[in-house]
């Protein structure tokens, strides 16, 4: 009963994540909190997330923004190193409060989806932001959506925001896994918990596109911003509780 609850929790965490360009990750974090012990969290989760994305990658393949990827991998390979390190050790709370109250300002930002532009995106703020954000999702197993503001004001929307955010994360995400397994994190057991969220994940990717093509531009882009107020809602509650 548990690997059918958790594979239909990724069915819709990733049916979602498609359809308001991420948040999937962190749909997961208190579903697998239930049944897992707080410390093999986020292991599990970014793997699930892992075995997850190629399906993506595949869908959206021609819609990934490689001048944007460039950018954002190196840093965010380095992130991941580092946090797979320190994720034991370090108290991040702040790091989640901050990290929400930014998410939840977003919406007045676009004004509620109305806004194309919040603030000038350059390509090459991805270098810092890819270091950041990987570190970050290698604490926690989830950014929920910290990346969307930033994709929303270099332009892309629907199919290339998935696009070139999946391939930027399906990159770093190696580099993830490979400091849990370095650190002796990931056992067989907490292997096949990822692997049951990541079959989920596969099938809600593509249920997820087709119902993506019937999607409005307007309509995404006030999904995005949901999921941004949810995702920024529930790190701020993690943080202060």
């Amino acid at each position: 009963m548990t690997f059918i609850l958790l594979f239909l929790a990724g069915v819709i965490a990733y049916v979602i994540s498609t359809l308001s360009g991420g948040g999937g990750a962190i749909i997961m974090l208190p579903i697998v909190g239930f049944y897992l012990s707080p410390q093999v969290v986020a292991p599990v989760v970014n793997l699930g997330n892992m075995i997850g994305r190629p399906a993506r990658i595949i869908l959206f393949w021609k819609d990934i923004q490689w001048d944007i990827v460039k950018f954002y991998v190196p840093s965010a390979i380095l992130g991941a190193i580092v946090g797979g390190f320190i994720f034991i050790q370090l108290n991040s709370s702040w790091i989640q409060i901050a990290l929400g109250l930014f998410l939840l300002s977003t919406p007045f930002q676009f004004k509620m989806g109305k806004k194309k532009y919040s603030f000038k995106m350059k390509k090459v703020y991805f270098i810092p932001l890819g270091f950041l954000v990987s570190l970050i999702a290698t604490l926690f197993g989830a950014t929920g959506a910290v990346l969307n503001p930033f994709y929303l004001n270099m332009g892309l929307i629907k199919e290339k925001m998935i696009a070139t955010k999946t391939a930027n994360s399906f990159i770093a995400g190696i580099a993830q896994i490979g400091s849990y397994a370095f650190l002796g994190v990931l056992n067989q057991e907490l292997w096949v918990w990822g692997l049951v969220i990541g079959l989920g994940a596969i099938v809600g990717n593509i249920i997820g596109k087709k119902l993506l093509n019937q999607m409005s531009e307007l309509n995404f882009r006030r999904g995005v911003l949901i999921i941004m107020v949810i995702s920024g809602s529930m790190m701020l509650y993690n943080g202060l509780f």
